[in-house]
């Protein structure tokens, strides 16, 4: 079979490698589509700093069930699946809260709990091993286009989710950064939010699709953000802002719009940094909760598995085969994907 590996510091390529046997507890899967994610070009970028290579990419996968090893019940050969972005223990203390995406035993203080293809093989393969209980059914969702909801929905629902209460009706959102992640963040908190939504991007395009998605307002990112922002909220600031890029420009957004007691959610990898003043007239407003946000829980998979199968939110998708594997990443680089790149073997 053909895997997507990371060979070398900075350094992919496409290698015929044996297709793999499961073992007690694990599945096979014949993957369908593959989600291209910036988190890759991170993991490209790092270079030497990456500790681990060898390893098949991609930590979005959706496929079918191809092949069940000893133990496993609930699956049969040929049912729609997709894997789960964390990998836990499902014991520790942090697994038992339901505090999976903090895991104690898979993860720790400086790493994040283990991840299909950051570490185990990924889904860029014609075929995907994974202990059964990291699958999620698919239902009547197409195993092909789904596999962004992996990470691309899971990780704005958990970062919505947690800043839930700032998020009641008359409230307002500012939803920064259009791409992968944020085209769908856009459309949960459409979906489950009373809150006006404004978007931000520099890209037209994707400031259209923005208002297709239920955006109240859509604006260009630029120097005067701030301003119409602040404007629009008679100078008081929004209640919750979502940076889904992360760089410095988006982050002294966020930092310049949001409302006392708001919240800020970094999610976006951009580099991106501020700096934060102990007392209550500082660079922030009082009261400001600030959390950069990974992945989600297992619940937070469920509610956005649910929230597509009602047709409620939906992944604007740009197919590539996978032996163009190298084509999708300079598109990804270089903004040339509207919504997220999938990569179908």
């Amino acid at each position: 079979m053909r895997a997507v590996k990371l060979v070398g510091p900075g350094t992919i390529g496409l290698e015929d490698v044996p297709v793999p046997e499961p073992g007690p507890g694990e599945v096979r899967i014949r993957i369908g589509g593959a989600g291209l994610c910036h988190s890759d070009l991170h993991v490209l970028d790092a270079g030497e700093l990456w500790p681990v290579f060898g390893f098949t990419i991609g930590h979005e996968g959706s496929g079918w069930v191809d092949a069940l090893g000893p133990d496993v019940e609930g699956f049969a050969e040929g049912d729609p699946v997709i894997v789960m972005l964390i990998w836990s223990c499902g014991r520790c203390r942090a697994c038992r809260q339901g505090r999976d995406n903090a895991c104690q035993v898979t993860g720790s203080r400086d790493a994040a709990p283990t991840t299909p293809g950051l570490g185990p093989d990924g889904s860029m393969a014609d075929y995907q091993i994974v202990p059964a209980r990291f699958l999620e059914p698919l239902g009547g969702l197409d195993p092909v286009t789904s596999a962004p909801l992996a990470d691309a929905a899971l990780t704005p629902m958990h970062a919505i989710n947690s800043a839930r209460r700032h998020l009641a009706s008359g409230s307002t959102a500012v939803v920064i950064g259009l791409g992968g992640l944020g085209h769908l963040g856009l459309q949960i908190l459409a979906a489950t939010s009373g809150a006006r939504l404004i978007a931000l991007d520099v890209d037209e395009v994707k400031l259209d699709a923005a208002r297709r998605h239920g955006a109240d307002l859509a604006l260009r990112s630029d120097a005067d953000a701030v301003g119409r922002i602040l404007d629009l909220t008679d100078g008081y600031g929004a209640d919750a802002v979502f940076d889904f890029v992360g760089a410095q420009a988006t982050v002294d957004v966020a930092t310049g719009v949001v409302a006392p007691e708001g919240a800020i959610r970094f999610v976006g990898l951009g580099g991106g940094t501020f700096s934060y003043g102990a007392t209550a007239f500082g660079p922030l407003p009082w009261g400001v909760d600030v959390q950069s946000s990974y992945g989600g829980t297992r619940a937070d998979f469920v509610e956005v598995l649910a929230l597509a199968r009602a047709g409620k939110v939906g992944v604007d998708t740009v197919r590539y085969p996978l032996d163009q594997v190298t084509v999708a990443i300079d598109d990804l680089r270089a903004g040339r994907v509207a919504g997220r790149a999938v990569l179908v073997p």
